[in-house]
Protein backbone atom coordinates (compact mmCIF):
# COMPACT_ATOMS: atom_id res chain seq x y z
CA UNK A 1 0.00 0.00 0.00
CA UNK A 2 3.18 2.01 -0.68
CA UNK A 3 0.63 4.74 -2.79
CA UNK A 4 -2.05 5.68 -0.49
CA UNK A 5 -0.70 9.11 -0.39
CA UNK A 6 -1.10 10.06 -4.02
CA UNK A 7 -0.42 13.18 -5.83
CA UNK A 8 -4.14 13.88 -6.75
CA UNK A 9 -5.50 11.75 -3.72
CA UNK A 10 -6.36 15.05 -0.95
CA UNK A 11 -9.29 15.78 1.03
CA UNK A 12 -9.44 17.89 4.02
CA UNK A 13 -13.58 18.25 3.83
CA UNK A 14 -13.95 15.79 7.14
CA UNK A 15 -14.82 12.71 4.88
CA UNK A 16 -11.50 10.88 5.78
CA UNK A 17 -8.92 11.09 8.52
CA UNK A 18 -6.18 9.67 6.36
CA UNK A 19 -5.05 12.11 3.70
CA UNK A 20 -3.01 15.43 4.90
CA UNK A 21 -3.52 16.68 1.54
CA UNK A 22 -6.24 19.15 0.36
CA UNK A 23 -8.83 19.09 -2.13
CA UNK A 24 -8.00 20.29 -5.88
CA UNK A 25 -11.48 22.24 -5.31
CA UNK A 26 -9.19 24.99 -6.51
CA UNK A 27 -9.07 24.07 -10.06
CA UNK A 28 -10.86 26.10 -11.92
CA UNK A 29 -13.66 24.29 -14.00
CA UNK A 30 -12.25 24.36 -17.39
CA UNK A 31 -12.72 21.28 -19.38
CA UNK A 32 -9.29 20.61 -20.91
CA UNK A 33 -7.49 17.16 -21.73
CA UNK A 34 -5.61 18.20 -18.38
CA UNK A 35 -8.21 18.99 -15.72
CA UNK A 36 -10.35 16.25 -17.05
CA UNK A 37 -7.72 13.81 -16.62
CA UNK A 38 -6.76 15.39 -13.04
CA UNK A 39 -10.00 14.51 -11.81
CA UNK A 40 -10.69 10.98 -13.48
CA UNK A 41 -7.31 10.37 -11.34
CA UNK A 42 -8.26 12.08 -8.21
CA UNK A 43 -11.41 9.93 -7.72
CA UNK A 44 -9.75 6.94 -8.56
CA UNK A 45 -7.16 7.37 -6.39
CA UNK A 46 -9.14 8.34 -4.18
CA UNK A 47 -11.44 5.01 -3.90
CA UNK A 48 -7.83 3.63 -4.15
CA UNK A 49 -7.40 5.12 -0.75
CA UNK A 50 -10.99 3.85 0.51
CA UNK A 51 -9.66 0.43 -0.37
CA UNK A 52 -6.52 0.50 1.14
CA UNK A 53 -7.90 1.16 4.74
CA UNK A 54 -9.71 -1.65 4.46
CA UNK A 55 -6.76 -3.52 3.68
CA UNK A 56 -4.46 -2.88 6.51
CA UNK A 57 -3.94 -5.82 7.81
CA UNK A 58 -2.62 -7.35 4.80
CA UNK A 59 0.41 -4.79 5.08
CA UNK A 60 3.52 -5.12 6.61
CA UNK A 61 4.58 -3.08 9.42
CA UNK A 62 6.99 -1.48 6.72
CA UNK A 63 4.64 -0.34 4.71
CA UNK A 64 2.15 0.92 7.24
CA UNK A 65 5.23 3.18 8.88
CA UNK A 66 5.31 4.40 5.10
CA UNK A 67 2.12 5.15 5.02
CA UNK A 68 2.38 7.00 8.61
CA UNK A 69 5.24 9.00 6.86
CA UNK A 70 3.67 10.03 3.91
CA UNK A 71 0.70 11.68 6.10
CA UNK A 72 2.19 13.09 8.40
CA UNK A 73 5.56 14.25 7.20
CA UNK A 74 5.84 18.34 6.72
CA UNK A 75 8.25 18.37 4.08
CA UNK A 76 5.70 16.51 1.86
CA UNK A 77 2.50 18.72 2.99
CA UNK A 78 4.66 21.78 2.06
CA UNK A 79 5.53 20.68 -1.62
CA UNK A 80 1.92 20.10 -2.13
CA UNK A 81 0.98 23.24 -0.78
CA UNK A 82 3.58 24.53 -3.55
CA UNK A 83 1.55 22.83 -6.00
CA UNK A 84 -1.80 24.78 -4.79
CA UNK A 85 0.18 27.55 -4.75
CA UNK A 86 1.18 27.48 -8.69
CA UNK A 87 -2.58 25.96 -9.46
CA UNK A 88 -3.70 29.52 -8.16
CA UNK A 89 -1.51 31.02 -10.76
CA UNK A 90 -3.86 29.34 -13.34
CA UNK A 91 -7.39 31.65 -13.24
CA UNK A 92 -4.72 35.07 -13.10
CA UNK A 93 -2.79 34.48 -16.50
CA UNK A 94 -6.20 33.07 -18.07
CA UNK A 95 -9.02 35.61 -17.46
CA UNK A 96 -9.13 38.65 -19.76
CA UNK A 97 -8.41 42.04 -18.52
CA UNK A 98 -10.84 43.71 -16.55
CA UNK A 99 -13.02 45.58 -18.29
CA UNK A 100 -12.60 49.79 -18.17
CA UNK A 101 -15.85 52.07 -16.94
CA UNK A 102 -15.58 55.40 -17.71
CA UNK A 103 -17.73 58.71 -16.87
CA UNK A 104 -17.63 62.41 -17.94
CA UNK A 105 -19.38 65.20 -16.90
CA UNK A 106 -19.23 68.18 -19.81
CA UNK A 107 -19.29 71.48 -16.80
CA UNK A 108 -19.47 73.56 -19.89
CA UNK A 109 -22.16 72.26 -22.02
CA UNK A 110 -21.17 71.15 -25.63
CA UNK A 111 -23.86 72.22 -28.16
CA UNK A 112 -25.13 69.85 -31.15
CA UNK A 113 -27.47 69.92 -33.39
CA UNK A 114 -29.91 67.99 -31.55
CA UNK A 115 -29.06 69.53 -27.97
CA UNK A 116 -26.06 70.28 -25.81
CA UNK A 117 -24.21 67.31 -24.26
CA UNK A 118 -24.64 66.54 -21.16
CA UNK A 119 -22.43 63.33 -19.93
CA UNK A 120 -20.76 60.78 -21.04
CA UNK A 121 -20.25 56.77 -20.45
CA UNK A 122 -17.96 54.72 -21.83
CA UNK A 123 -17.08 51.39 -21.22
CA UNK A 124 -14.12 49.43 -22.67
CA UNK A 125 -13.00 45.65 -22.73
CA UNK A 126 -9.70 44.79 -24.29
CA UNK A 127 -8.73 41.21 -25.96
CA UNK A 128 -5.44 39.42 -26.50
CA UNK A 129 -4.52 37.85 -29.35
CA UNK A 130 -6.04 34.39 -30.34
CA UNK A 131 -4.28 31.36 -28.09
CA UNK A 132 -2.56 33.95 -25.52
CA UNK A 133 -4.58 32.98 -22.74
CA UNK A 134 -4.58 29.69 -23.32
CA UNK A 135 -1.25 29.00 -23.87
CA UNK A 136 -0.30 31.02 -20.68
CA UNK A 137 -2.85 28.35 -18.75
CA UNK A 138 -1.33 25.60 -20.48
CA UNK A 139 2.29 26.66 -19.27
CA UNK A 140 0.96 26.85 -15.34
CA UNK A 141 -1.32 23.69 -15.66
CA UNK A 142 2.56 22.12 -17.15
CA UNK A 143 4.06 24.01 -14.34
CA UNK A 144 2.05 22.75 -11.71
CA UNK A 145 2.76 18.87 -12.79
CA UNK A 146 6.26 19.47 -12.32
CA UNK A 147 6.12 20.75 -9.34
CA UNK A 148 3.66 17.60 -8.40
CA UNK A 149 6.09 15.23 -9.73
CA UNK A 150 8.65 17.04 -7.36
CA UNK A 151 6.10 16.06 -4.56
CA UNK A 152 6.06 12.19 -5.59
CA UNK A 153 9.80 12.16 -6.09
CA UNK A 154 9.55 13.15 -2.14
CA UNK A 155 7.40 10.97 -1.18
CA UNK A 156 9.11 7.95 -2.92
CA UNK A 157 12.40 9.60 -1.13
CA UNK A 158 10.82 9.36 2.36
CA UNK A 159 9.60 5.49 1.67
CA UNK A 160 13.04 4.53 0.51
CA UNK A 161 14.13 6.62 3.61
CA UNK A 162 11.97 5.04 6.15
CA UNK A 163 12.81 1.41 4.49
CA UNK A 164 16.44 1.81 4.97
CA UNK A 165 15.90 3.12 8.74
CA UNK A 166 13.78 0.53 9.36
CA UNK A 167 15.97 -2.20 7.46
CA UNK A 168 19.09 -1.02 9.72
CA UNK A 169 17.07 -1.14 13.07
CA UNK A 170 15.74 -5.04 12.17
CA UNK A 171 19.72 -5.44 11.71
CA UNK A 172 20.39 -4.08 15.39
CA UNK A 173 17.12 -5.80 16.96
CA UNK A 174 18.45 -9.10 15.52
CA UNK A 175 21.56 -8.64 16.56
CA UNK A 176 20.40 -7.83 19.75
CA UNK A 177 18.40 -11.11 19.78
CA UNK A 178 21.22 -13.34 18.25
CA UNK A 179 23.74 -12.07 20.83
CA UNK A 180 21.41 -12.60 23.85
CA UNK A 181 21.01 -15.74 22.47
CA UNK A 182 24.74 -16.79 21.84
CA UNK A 183 24.90 -14.90 25.68
CA UNK A 184 22.19 -17.89 27.32
CA UNK A 185 24.42 -20.82 24.77
CA UNK A 186 27.61 -19.97 26.16
CA UNK A 187 26.28 -19.74 29.73
CA UNK A 188 26.05 -23.63 29.35
CA UNK A 189 29.21 -24.29 27.54
CA UNK A 190 30.46 -22.74 30.80
CA UNK A 191 28.55 -24.98 33.34
CA UNK A 192 29.42 -27.63 31.33
CA UNK A 193 33.53 -26.87 31.96
CA UNK A 194 33.23 -26.55 35.68
CA UNK A 195 31.66 -29.35 35.70
CA UNK A 196 34.07 -31.01 33.70
CA UNK A 197 36.81 -29.07 35.82
CA UNK A 198 35.02 -30.00 39.20
CA UNK A 199 34.66 -33.58 37.73
CA UNK A 200 38.89 -33.15 36.94
CA UNK A 201 38.46 -33.99 33.16
CA UNK A 202 38.64 -30.07 31.79
CA UNK A 203 40.65 -27.08 32.63
CA UNK A 204 40.17 -23.89 34.68
CA UNK A 205 41.15 -22.26 31.54
CA UNK A 206 38.21 -22.96 30.02
CA UNK A 207 35.90 -21.59 32.37
CA UNK A 208 37.94 -18.13 32.21
CA UNK A 209 37.79 -18.69 28.91
CA UNK A 210 34.59 -18.78 28.66
CA UNK A 211 33.49 -15.66 31.38
CA UNK A 212 36.11 -13.57 29.17
CA UNK A 213 34.07 -14.08 26.22
CA UNK A 214 30.81 -13.88 27.88
CA UNK A 215 32.12 -10.37 29.42
CA UNK A 216 32.57 -9.46 25.29
CA UNK A 217 29.05 -10.14 24.50
CA UNK A 218 27.53 -8.31 27.26
CA UNK A 219 29.65 -4.90 26.58
CA UNK A 220 28.78 -5.74 22.95
CA UNK A 221 25.24 -5.94 23.69
CA UNK A 222 25.02 -2.62 25.76
CA UNK A 223 26.43 -0.98 22.56
CA UNK A 224 23.86 -2.43 20.45
CA UNK A 225 21.18 -1.52 22.82
CA UNK A 226 22.66 2.04 22.98
CA UNK A 227 22.73 2.33 19.16
CA UNK A 228 19.02 1.46 19.00
CA UNK A 229 17.94 4.31 20.51
CA UNK A 230 19.27 7.20 18.19
CA UNK A 231 18.06 5.31 15.13
CA UNK A 232 14.25 5.34 16.92
CA UNK A 233 14.66 8.85 17.16
CA UNK A 234 15.35 9.20 13.74
CA UNK A 235 12.92 7.04 12.72
CA UNK A 236 9.94 9.18 14.65
CA UNK A 237 11.86 12.50 13.19
CA UNK A 238 10.53 10.70 9.60
CA UNK A 239 6.96 9.61 10.87
CA UNK A 240 6.91 12.88 12.31
CA UNK A 241 5.13 11.14 15.33
CA UNK A 242 6.17 9.61 18.48
CA UNK A 243 5.67 5.70 18.54
CA UNK A 244 5.48 5.34 22.42
CA UNK A 245 6.64 2.29 22.38
CA UNK A 246 9.68 0.20 19.94
CA UNK A 247 8.93 -0.47 16.27
CA UNK A 248 7.77 -3.48 15.24
CA UNK A 249 9.62 -6.23 13.76
CA UNK A 250 9.49 -10.02 12.41
CA UNK A 251 11.59 -12.66 13.81
CA UNK A 252 12.64 -13.20 10.04
CA UNK A 253 12.77 -10.22 8.06
CA UNK A 254 10.54 -10.80 4.76
CA UNK A 255 11.90 -11.46 1.23
CA UNK A 256 11.53 -8.65 -0.49
CA UNK A 257 12.18 -9.17 -4.57
CA UNK A 258 12.33 -8.04 -7.84
CA UNK A 259 9.50 -9.09 -10.74
CA UNK A 260 11.28 -7.75 -13.52
CA UNK A 261 14.38 -7.82 -15.13
CA UNK A 262 17.09 -5.48 -15.55
CA UNK A 263 16.16 -3.55 -18.68
CA UNK A 264 12.70 -3.74 -17.99
CA UNK A 265 13.17 -2.05 -14.91
CA UNK A 266 15.62 0.27 -16.42
CA UNK A 267 12.52 1.56 -19.02
CA UNK A 268 10.35 1.80 -16.63
CA UNK A 269 12.53 4.40 -14.59
CA UNK A 270 13.25 6.14 -17.98
CA UNK A 271 9.06 6.64 -17.82
CA UNK A 272 8.36 6.91 -14.56
CA UNK A 273 10.87 8.48 -12.70
CA UNK A 274 9.31 11.20 -11.00
CA UNK A 275 12.70 13.72 -11.45
CA UNK A 276 12.01 12.99 -15.34
CA UNK A 277 8.63 13.13 -15.32
CA UNK A 278 9.25 16.83 -13.51
CA UNK A 279 11.56 17.71 -16.03
CA UNK A 280 9.49 16.59 -18.89
CA UNK A 281 6.53 18.92 -17.42
CA UNK A 282 8.95 21.75 -17.22
CA UNK A 283 9.42 21.42 -20.91
CA UNK A 284 6.32 21.53 -22.09
CA UNK A 285 5.80 24.24 -19.73
CA UNK A 286 8.73 26.36 -21.10
CA UNK A 287 6.97 25.39 -24.12
CA UNK A 288 3.84 26.71 -23.71
CA UNK A 289 5.10 30.04 -22.17
CA UNK A 290 7.30 30.38 -25.48
CA UNK A 291 4.20 30.10 -27.51
CA UNK A 292 2.45 32.63 -24.95
CA UNK A 293 5.35 35.44 -25.93
CA UNK A 294 4.83 34.70 -29.35
CA UNK A 295 0.89 35.47 -28.85
CA UNK A 296 2.20 38.52 -26.85
CA UNK A 297 3.65 39.71 -29.86
CA UNK A 298 0.54 39.79 -31.56
CA UNK A 299 -1.60 42.92 -32.04
CA UNK A 300 -4.96 42.82 -29.48
CA UNK A 301 -8.06 44.54 -29.81
CA UNK A 302 -10.41 46.50 -27.60
CA UNK A 303 -14.07 47.10 -27.94
CA UNK A 304 -15.72 50.18 -26.77
CA UNK A 305 -18.93 51.49 -26.45
CA UNK A 306 -19.47 55.69 -25.32
CA UNK A 307 -22.86 56.89 -24.44
CA UNK A 308 -23.50 60.29 -24.10
CA UNK A 309 -26.11 62.00 -22.80
CA UNK A 310 -27.78 64.87 -24.72
CA UNK A 311 -30.33 67.30 -23.66
CA UNK A 312 -32.82 68.85 -25.17
CA UNK A 313 -32.53 72.62 -27.27
CA UNK A 314 -36.13 74.64 -26.68
CA UNK A 315 -36.05 76.31 -30.13
CA UNK A 316 -35.17 73.26 -32.03
CA UNK A 317 -38.41 70.56 -33.08
CA UNK A 318 -36.99 68.27 -34.82
CA UNK A 319 -37.64 64.63 -33.94
CA UNK A 320 -34.11 63.60 -33.22
CA UNK A 321 -34.56 66.60 -30.41
CA UNK A 322 -32.42 65.73 -27.55
CA UNK A 323 -31.32 62.19 -28.28
CA UNK A 324 -28.81 60.39 -26.89
CA UNK A 325 -25.52 59.27 -28.72
CA UNK A 326 -24.45 56.03 -28.57
CA UNK A 327 -20.62 55.56 -30.16
CA UNK A 328 -19.34 51.59 -30.71
CA UNK A 329 -15.36 52.29 -30.89
CA UNK A 330 -12.27 49.32 -31.89
CA UNK A 331 -9.04 50.44 -31.02
CA UNK A 332 -5.81 48.10 -32.07
CA UNK A 333 -2.34 47.75 -30.05
CA UNK A 334 -0.06 47.60 -32.80
CA UNK A 335 3.37 45.84 -31.41
CA UNK A 336 6.30 47.68 -33.71
CA UNK A 337 9.01 46.67 -31.39
CA UNK A 338 9.76 43.66 -31.93
CA UNK A 339 13.30 43.08 -29.77
CA UNK A 340 11.31 42.42 -26.40
CA UNK A 341 9.18 40.33 -27.69
CA UNK A 342 11.81 38.00 -29.58
CA UNK A 343 13.92 38.20 -26.58
CA UNK A 344 10.96 36.82 -24.56
CA UNK A 345 10.83 33.61 -27.18
CA UNK A 346 14.31 32.94 -27.06
CA UNK A 347 14.97 32.97 -23.30
CA UNK A 348 12.55 30.57 -23.12
CA UNK A 349 14.22 28.40 -25.86
CA UNK A 350 17.27 28.50 -24.57
CA UNK A 351 15.48 27.28 -20.91
CA UNK A 352 13.49 24.25 -23.01
CA UNK A 353 17.34 23.42 -23.89
CA UNK A 354 18.79 24.00 -20.34
CA UNK A 355 16.41 21.37 -18.62
CA UNK A 356 16.79 18.97 -21.69
CA UNK A 357 20.15 19.00 -20.68
CA UNK A 358 19.47 18.76 -17.00
CA UNK A 359 16.80 15.64 -18.05
CA UNK A 360 19.55 14.11 -20.20
CA UNK A 361 22.27 14.20 -17.63
CA UNK A 362 19.80 12.44 -14.70
CA UNK A 363 18.48 9.73 -17.27
CA UNK A 364 22.45 9.28 -17.27
CA UNK A 365 22.81 9.28 -13.36
CA UNK A 366 19.71 7.12 -13.14
CA UNK A 367 20.80 4.58 -15.79
CA UNK A 368 24.08 4.53 -13.33
CA UNK A 369 21.81 3.63 -10.19
CA UNK A 370 20.07 1.19 -11.78
CA UNK A 371 23.46 -0.82 -12.78
CA UNK A 372 24.57 -0.08 -9.02
CA UNK A 373 21.31 -1.24 -7.57
CA UNK A 374 21.18 -4.45 -9.53
CA UNK A 375 24.79 -5.54 -8.22
CA UNK A 376 23.89 -4.72 -4.71
CA UNK A 377 20.40 -6.81 -4.86
CA UNK A 378 22.52 -9.86 -6.54
CA UNK A 379 25.09 -9.55 -3.79
CA UNK A 380 22.63 -9.26 -1.11
CA UNK A 381 20.85 -12.79 -2.30
CA UNK A 382 24.40 -14.53 -2.52
CA UNK A 383 25.17 -13.94 0.54
CA UNK A 384 21.88 -14.57 1.84
CA UNK A 385 22.12 -18.10 -0.02
CA UNK A 386 26.18 -18.62 1.37
CA UNK A 387 25.67 -17.36 4.99
CA UNK A 388 21.96 -19.73 5.31
CA UNK A 389 24.48 -22.59 4.32
CA UNK A 390 27.81 -21.24 6.48
CA UNK A 391 25.00 -20.81 9.76
CA UNK A 392 23.74 -24.47 8.96
CA UNK A 393 27.51 -26.07 8.52
CA UNK A 394 28.41 -23.83 11.54
CA UNK A 395 25.90 -25.31 13.70
CA UNK A 396 26.60 -29.23 13.09
CA UNK A 397 30.15 -28.50 13.64
CA UNK A 398 29.23 -26.85 16.90
CA UNK A 399 27.16 -29.92 17.99
CA UNK A 400 29.54 -32.64 16.92
CA UNK A 401 32.40 -30.44 18.53
CA UNK A 402 30.34 -30.05 22.06
CA UNK A 403 29.54 -33.97 21.91
CA UNK A 404 33.18 -34.64 21.43
CA UNK A 405 34.32 -32.03 24.01
CA UNK A 406 32.16 -34.32 26.61
CA UNK A 407 33.98 -37.43 26.30
CA UNK A 408 37.56 -35.64 26.20
CA UNK A 409 38.52 -35.66 22.60
CA UNK A 410 37.95 -32.29 21.66
CA UNK A 411 39.99 -28.99 22.76
CA UNK A 412 37.55 -26.56 23.72
CA UNK A 413 39.15 -23.59 22.33
CA UNK A 414 37.49 -24.58 19.01
CA UNK A 415 34.25 -24.81 20.19
CA UNK A 416 34.84 -21.25 21.19
CA UNK A 417 36.30 -20.32 17.77
CA UNK A 418 33.01 -22.43 16.05
CA UNK A 419 30.85 -20.21 18.05
CA UNK A 420 31.91 -17.21 17.25
CA UNK A 421 31.63 -18.71 13.08
CA UNK A 422 28.37 -19.55 14.41
CA UNK A 423 27.46 -15.98 15.79
CA UNK A 424 29.14 -14.16 12.85
CA UNK A 425 27.10 -16.24 9.96
CA UNK A 426 24.09 -15.40 11.69
CA UNK A 427 24.33 -11.36 11.91
CA UNK A 428 25.65 -11.81 8.54
CA UNK A 429 22.71 -13.54 7.34
CA UNK A 430 20.45 -10.68 8.58
CA UNK A 431 22.42 -8.11 7.12
CA UNK A 432 22.08 -9.94 3.73
CA UNK A 433 18.41 -9.62 4.47
CA UNK A 434 18.22 -6.27 4.78
CA UNK A 435 20.69 -5.39 2.40
CA UNK A 436 18.32 -7.41 -0.12
CA UNK A 437 15.28 -5.74 1.11
CA UNK A 438 17.17 -1.79 1.04
CA UNK A 439 18.18 -2.75 -2.62
CA UNK A 440 14.06 -3.46 -3.97
CA UNK A 441 13.34 -0.73 -2.13
CA UNK A 442 15.97 1.65 -3.97
CA UNK A 443 15.45 0.59 -7.42
CA UNK A 444 11.18 0.92 -6.20
CA UNK A 445 11.91 4.60 -5.25
CA UNK A 446 13.78 5.12 -8.69
CA UNK A 447 10.91 3.72 -10.29
CA UNK A 448 8.73 6.27 -8.67
CA UNK A 449 7.18 3.96 -5.84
Amino acid sequence: MNNLIAAYNTDRSGKTEFSAFPDLKTVPAVMNKKYIMKKVLKYSLTLGLILSFFSLKAQTPLEIYQDTAAINNPGIQSLFKQYEVVMQRAPQVSSLPDPSFGFGYFINSVETRVGPQKAVFSLSQTFPWFGQLGAQEEAIYERALSVLERFNDERSRLNFNVATTYNEMYVLKSAIRITEENIILLNTFRDLARIRFESGKGSMVDVLRIEMELDELENRLAYLEDSMRPLIAYFEQLLNTSLGEEPEFPKTLWKDSLDMDKELILDSVQMLNPSLLSFEHEILSYEQEAEAAKKIGGPSFTLGLNYTIVGKRQEYTGSDNGRDAILPTLGIKIPLYRKQYQSMVLEKEISMEMTALKKEDKTNQLRTNVSQAFRDYDDAVRRVRLYNELRDYARQALDILVAEYTSASTNFEEIIRMDRKLLEYELDLERARADRNTAVAYINYLMGK
